[in-house]
């Protein structure tokens, strides 16, 4: 394989690999949508009863502007900011920079800047690596990332991949607080202005019991499935939720098998309209045929 084309297949799998973190990671805040009254303010009920409340109320928010930073261990850091949807599977548009780790290096080694053009929908995603990779893509700018080519390549990783984009709705951060069984309520504290409730837990995923949870047997399970299976072996989640009931910033800290992962996300402006275009076809290329094209990503150059 050419040095070009390999670094090309490198660098799009290093997309692949980091962009489907950063959904995962942007959609598990949680949220209600529509900004009308103050009935039954989180900070006057239970921290269980007002984030069930949160949770259901969550679906009417339908979207929300979001920015933030992730570090993933020594393979990536970033930030990012954009607009994301939760009506009918995970839709947005982010723009994402990389500030550091081993991904945002092979990046910068492809030609480009460090940054990517991401937008999602609920079957793919498109990601925009700039001018150098179109250099090695016949001057096409954009690369169009199947879920379903995802999992059958990946195989269980893959699964794993497919499944955390596609469901990767707003009420997970929620869920997770829910979920260890220890929730508590911080206080009242200032976020950009908004006095907002804190609440925090901590979750050990070997001792997630139904008896300690506040999930059901399903919920749980499906949730612990989920954890193992992306190397999550322990995670703390703080929210900060308004009076509205609305999540204004998330925090996740944790170990993976693969190392330490931080992740602080804030959220503004519910219901805004989120980017709905897909890139021209014609200014696109399919990863899949780029796998076709240059043959086993890594192999000889």
């Amino acid at each position: 394989m050419r040095t070009s084309t390999a670094r090309r297949m490198g660098t799009a799998l290093a997309v692949a690999a980091a962009l489907t973190s950063m959904a995962a990671c942007s959609g598990s805040g949680s949220a209600d949508g529509s900004g009308k009254g103050k009935a039954d303010a989180v900070a006057k009920a239970s921290p269980v009863a007002a984030l069930k409340q949160v949770q259901q109320k969550t679906g009417g928010a339908q979207s929300a502007k979001v920015e933030g930073t992730t570090e993933m261990g020594s393979a990536v850091s970033m930030k990012q900011s954009g607009a994301i949807g939760w009506g009918d599977g995970l839709s947005g548009a982010l723009t994402i920079t990389y500030t550091g780790g081993t991904m945002g290096e092979a990046l910068k080694k492809a030609g480009g800047d460090g940054s990517v053009e991401a937008r999602y929908f609920k079957d793919e995603y498109y990601a925009n690596l700039g001018a150098g990779m179109a250099a090695d893509t016949g001057g096409k700018n954009w690369i169009r990332y199947s879920y379903k080519d995802l999992a059958e390549l990946g195989g269980a990783s893959g699964d794993v991949m497919k499944d955390q984009i596609q469901n990767s709705t707003p009420d997970q951060g929620v869920k997770a607080l829910l979920a260890s069984g220890d929730v508590r309520k911080v206080g009242q504290e200032d976020v950009r202005g908004v006095s907002a409730t804190h609440y925090s837990g901590t979750i050990d995923v070997a001792e997630l019991t139904a008896k300690n949870s506040d999930l059901d047997a399903q919920q749980l399970a499906a949730f612990k499935e989920q954890l193992a299976l992306a190397g999550v072996t322990t995670q703390t989640v703080d929210i900060w939720v308004d009076e509205n009931d609305l999540l204004v910033k998330k925090t996740e800290r944790g170990e993976m098998k693969t190392g330490t992962f931080n992740s602080t996300l804030f959220y503004s402006d519910y219901g805004t309209q989120v980017p709905s275009d897909r890139p021209e076809a014609s200014d696109t290329v399919d990863f899949k045929e780029l796998l076709k094209q240059g043959g086993t990503p890594g192999g000889a150059s």
